[in-house]
């Protein structure tokens, strides 16, 4: 799973990276975004024929939900029965959309204390969750919130130790299809939907202050001593 993660490239960055158009978010980089929280999202708008960059809330609420206390548990969508579920299976055909991180923390218990690590591609300071997004409109308000989800799939074996799922990574060779840019049919974009591989992927030891949301600055994501050494 994942449930929490960093991501500090700013705006202008992420903008060169994703090759982003329109007007940039106001978000100076977070150290342990968390469920509900918002973050910066890369979708397509196929009418204008542009790549945006647009902050939107973490955990998905279905457009059919009647209200949004079930968001928190939507945060992540497990790609083995993505297009099954009928939460996740209407965004996935039309609605998908690109997370940008820097590094996302597992736990794992360790001499009987929970030990928080820091997970990153290992040749890439920026990278892409495969993500997933919605439209909800409050019926009393009739304001549209947009909200989105974080796909996971089995761990590779450089962190499978740490915790047996992780989120999905995907190259930016794999953008253009994910996000609907190109062609590619539910079994192309379901074969996207593979662990990272495991040469490409790094780990370290942090502290545990990660685990408090309140906690949000560059000490996050320093490397501790682990009471386990791999």
């Amino acid at each position: 799973m994942c449930g929490r993660y960093a991501a500090i490239t700013p705006p202008q960055a992420m903008e060169a990276l994703f090759q982003t158009l329109g007007a940039l978010p106001n978000f100076p980089g977070r150290f342990n975004i968390a469920p509900t929280q918002s973050a910066p999202v890369v979708r397509w708008n196929a009418q204008t024929g542009e790549r945006r960059l647009d902050m939107l809330r973490w955990g998905l609420v279905p457009s059919w939900a009647a209200d949004m206390a079930g968001g928190a548990k939507m945060i992540n969508a497990r790609s083995e029965s993505v297009t099954e579920k009928p939460t996740f299976r209407q965004a996935f055909a039309r609605r998908r959309c690109l997370v940008p991180m820097t590094a996302f923390y597992e736990w794992r218990v360790e001499n009987g204390t929970k030990q928080a690590y820091a997970i990153a591609p290992a040749n890439a300071d920026t990278a892409a969750f495969a993500g997933l997004w919605e439209g909800w409109r409050d019926p009393a308000s009739g304001e549209w919130v947009r909200t989105y989800t974080i796909l996971t799939t089995a761990a590779n074996d450089t962190i499978g130790h740490i915790h047996h799922r992780m989120p999905v990574i995907l190259t930016p060779d794999h953008w253009p299809a994910w996000l609907g840019q190109t062609d590619a049919d539910a079994s192309a974009l379901l074969d996207l939907l593979r662990p990272y591989p495991a040469n490409e992927t790094r780990f370290w030891a942090v502290g545990p202050r990660v685990g408090n949301v309140r906690n949000d600055d560059a000490d996050l994501l320093a490397p501790q001593v682990a009471s386990t050494l791999f």
